[in-house]
């Protein structure tokens, strides 16, 4: 009966879908390119491997930095680390119920007889004395429908889910130092930029001003272009304000204080844009997402409480031996005849009446296992919506960048022009404006355009899981090898 097989369904891991793309559309093979730092051409791969510290392909020594102590400081991972190691423990603990239970006692007693009664047993003899009891209590309860065995599986499967909880923190931990290092280079680029600008305007002012001395133009046209130029310079602050706020938050990710700011700085000249972008097989995708995995484990828990609830309808056995030895004094426990004393039972029990309580927790379970199912389809939508995400925006991104680098030269040329023609007198402020404006229109969408493309890069490796199959510096996972009977 012990080896019987357990009552409840047998878990079978969900198939993945049945789709071989992701998009509707067939993917390029390379987006598009353009002729600057991060305006390369990259290229779509299906089928390959990520790397387990896939931020290294954007070789920069302060990102490599930065991610390192992250995850050397930050709590979330031994927050993480310590959930696991509680989940295996319940594990083992449950492990215990497919043994005897065995409890030794000694019980010493001081007693009086009460002597005033009738019978001759209570009233002859000393009213006081001494007893010594010590006895083995041995307790054992028969898996016999495989309850024991589905609760260790359940806590099993929760313990997976922990793994799998510890994986995903990693990956979300790396992927947003990655993602807010490339948040700072963009404001530092916004920043330069916009500095630029205003350098370009205070140039165009002075111009105008030595104009007006010589009574070229009104000064109306020097009052509106100062008004431009105070325009600029309001926007500055607030990007100065979000730099700060962003390395504030580099600094928490890192298990810092935010008085303890890293040494790292990041600008978008800095990066590299990694050329070969990862596409992973649909089939694979189900087993590389840690959140996937967890909702499978989760779903696996379910299952086997399934087979928990069926067993607590079925007959529950329980075999009892006790042995033990009495006497008045202690060293009279082995040496005296007489004093020994054992007992042997066994007991079966089948519940008949409780209202509905064990047929409600069966319907319970059942209800878990149907959640448990349709948010595991939910978690694989999303994952395969965050890789098609993904994939889309990083060609509408090298498009973007292509057009927002051409569009800055163009203007860059215009203002250029338009200040020449300023100096001689060829036009006048309104001309100068609309140049300037488009320029900082154009500079700052080249500047935001070429960080899309780092952050959704990063955004398509954490989409695929980020190849935490392949860290070299993960602890060896526990196995389904721990053996449900004794």
């Amino acid at each position: 009966m012990l080896t019987a097989c357990a009552v409840g369904p047998d878990f079978e891991p969900p198939a993945a879908p049945e789709v071989s793309a992701y998009t509707s559309q067939l993917l390029p093979e390379q987006t598009s390119a353009a002729d600057m730092k991060g305006g390369e051409a990259q290229r779509f791969v299906r089928g390959l491997d990520i790397p387990g510290q896939w931020w290294t392909l954007f070789h920069s020594a302060a990102l490599n930095s930065l991610v390192e102590q992250a995850l050397e400081n930050n709590p979330t991972l031994p927050a993480a680390e310590a959930a696991l190691r509680q989940a295996w423990e319940n594990v083992y603990a449950a492990q215990g119920a497919f043994f005897p239970t065995a409890v030794v006692s000694y019980s010493p007693s001081r007693n009086k007889t009460a002597t005033g009664v009738t019978f001759t047993a209570a009233s002859s003899g000393p009213p006081f004395f001494t007893l010594h009891t010590a006895q083995v209590v041995v307790t054992y309860a028969p898996d016999v429908f495989g309850g024991t065995r589905r609760q260790v599986e359940s806590l099993m499967a929760t313990a997976e889910f922990q793994r799998y909880q510890l994986e995903a923190a990693y990956l979300t931990l790396t992927s947003n130092v990655v993602a807010a290092a490339v948040q700072e280079a963009s404001l530092r680029g916004q920043i330069a930029a916009t500095e630029e600008i205003i350098k370009i305007q205070t140039g165009s002012l002075d111009i105008l001003r030595k104009q007006l001395e010589l009574g070229q133009v009104a000064g109306a046209d020097v009052a509106a272009v100062e008004a431009t130029l105070a325009q600029a310079q309001a926007t500055l602050p607030p990007l100065q304000k979000q730099l700060a706020v962003q390395r504030d938050l580099l600094t928490a990710l890192i298990g810092r204080l935010p008085s303890q700011e890293p040494a790292e700085k990041f600008e978008l000249a800095s990066l590299q844009l990694p050329q070969d972008l990862p596409v992973s097989l649909p089939s694979k995708l189900v087993d590389q997402r840690p959140d996937v995995r967890s909702a499978e484990a989760q779903l696996h828990a379910a299952s086997a409480s399934i087979g928990v609830a069926i067993a607590a309808q079925l007959p529950q056995f329980t075999l009892t031996a006790n042995a033990g030895t009495a006497s008045n004094l202690i060293s009279q426990f082995i040496t005296t005849p007489g004093t020994a004393f054992w007992s042997v039972a066994g007991n079966v029990a089948q519940t008949v009446f409780d209202a509905g309580t064990l047929l409600h927790k069966k319907r319970a379970a059942d209800a878990a296992f149907d959640q448990a199912a349709e948010m595991y389809r939910s978690t694989v939508i999303t994952a395969f919506q965050n890789v098609a995400d993904s994939l889309h925006a990083l060609q509408s991104d090298a498009e973007t960048l292509k057009a927002a680098y051409a569009a800055e030269r163009a203007a860059s040329k215009s203002l250029e022009i338009a200040r020449r023609q300023l100096q001689l007198g060829a036009i006048g402020y309104l001309g100068l404006l609309t140049a300037e404006n488009t320029y900082d229109t154009a500079l700052l969408a080249l500047v935001q355009a070429q960080a899309a493309r780092f952050a959704d890069t990063a955004a398509l490796f954490q989409a695929s899981g980020g190849g935490w199959w392949n860290r070299t510096d993960a602890p060896p996972a526990k196995t389904w090898d721990v053996q449900l009977v004794p």
